[in-house]
């Protein structure tokens, strides 16, 4: 035998509307979860390297940025926003344009200094040809008021050319959101 519960709205003791539909399936929360700050960040057109120097990557265009907490003018950079300290979840994926005997180092820093060891993707691979690649990187960090998160690459094509980053906001792009 199943059981049917309807309700409109469920409420705490004092009265405080905690969750509410509209009676269409819409459902309002009052609980204070939302995995926010959250943004998403992209590279909209292709950004070329220096061989054999660290850059950090310019992600210019926002998608979205619920608190305000990403930098896209200047110093492409991630702040946790007064009140949001906790752990985050980001992820970084990037489709590089190489010659081929190249390397290719991705950086994430935290307040300036690299998490962990120092290089959180590094790919050596040896076409026969020019190529493109994908690189895909996620972590979690737990972050305190004002820590801020910058991605940064370094290209090794041993001094044969620069390579660049695609840009395309389904191709290269960084993007975070705290943990409820």
């Amino acid at each position: 035998m199943a059981s049917i519960l309807k309700v409109d709205s469920l409420q705490d003791t004092g009265g405080n509307t905690i969750i509410s539909s509209n009676g269409s399936g819409t459902f309002s929360n009052n609980l204070g979860v939302a995995n926010t700050p959250a943004f998403f960040v992209a590279l909209t057109s292709n950004v070329t390297f220096s061989d054999n120097t660290i850059t950090k990557i310019p992600f210019a265009t926002e998608v979205f940025d619920t608190d305000n907490a990403y930098d896209s003018s200047s110093n492409f950079r991630f702040t946790v926003p007064s009140g949001k300290a906790g752990k985050y979840y980001f992820t970084f994926q990037g489709a590089m344009g190489i010659k081929k005997d190249y390397k290719i180092t991705i950086y994430l820093k935290k307040n300036g200094s690299y998490v962990g060891t120092e290089a959180i993707f590094t790919n050596g691979y040896q076409p026969s040809a020019d190529d493109n690649i994908r690189s895909h990187y996620t972590t979690l960090l737990d972050l305190a008021v004002s820590d801020y998160i910058e991605m940064w690459v370094k290209i090794n094509n041993n001094g044969t050319s620069s390579a660049f980053l695609h840009g395309d906001s389904f191709t290269t792009f960084f993007t975070g959101f705290k943990l409820t």
